[in-house]
């Protein structure tokens, strides 16, 4: 625990490091306890995608909380998968009123075993997860 407050004082943005953490914590408590029926009624609109066109703000705001999410999710003591990380960063998004897509998709690893994988694009700009080239897109939420 006196890592995670170290890390949190030493940070130069600590509003954004705390709100990511706290909601990486309720992320991954949903996918633990909510059905993901349930869960996807609050990602967005259904097989909608956001424009391409963005202003220059949300694109400096929304790679600046992709980069964040992916340097604090690696450290916390709950798994952060591609999902959480997401859901994340929409989220923070979306309270400044940024509009993304996020995506869910699935593929094979290298032992063609079925793997799933979310990303988030805001504009042309991939926040998180990649831009999901080497899965197959299953549903797309717009918020």
């Amino acid at each position: 625990m006196t890592s995670v407050v170290r890390f949190i004082k030493n940070n130069d943005h600590k509003k954004l490091t705390i709100a990511i953490y706290i909601l990486t914590a309720f992320y991954r408590a949903q996918m633990l306890l909510v059905p993901s029926k349930r869960l996807q009624k609050h990602w967005g609109q259904s097989g909608v995608e956001s424009p391409e066109n963005v202003g220059w703000f949300s694109y400096f705001y929304a790679i600046k909380v992709g980069n964040e999410v992916n340097r604090i999710a690696d450290k916390t003591p709950w798994e952060s998968k591609c999902l959480v990380r997401a859901l994340t960063a929409r989220r923070l998004l979306h309270r400044k009123k940024i509009v993304t897509t996020l995506y869910l998709g699935v593929g094979k690893d290298e032992n063609d075993a079925m793997v799933a994988h979310s990303w988030l694009r805001c504009g042309k700009a991939y926040v998180t997860g990649g831009d999901g080239a080497k899965y197959a897109t299953v549903a797309k939420f717009c918020m």
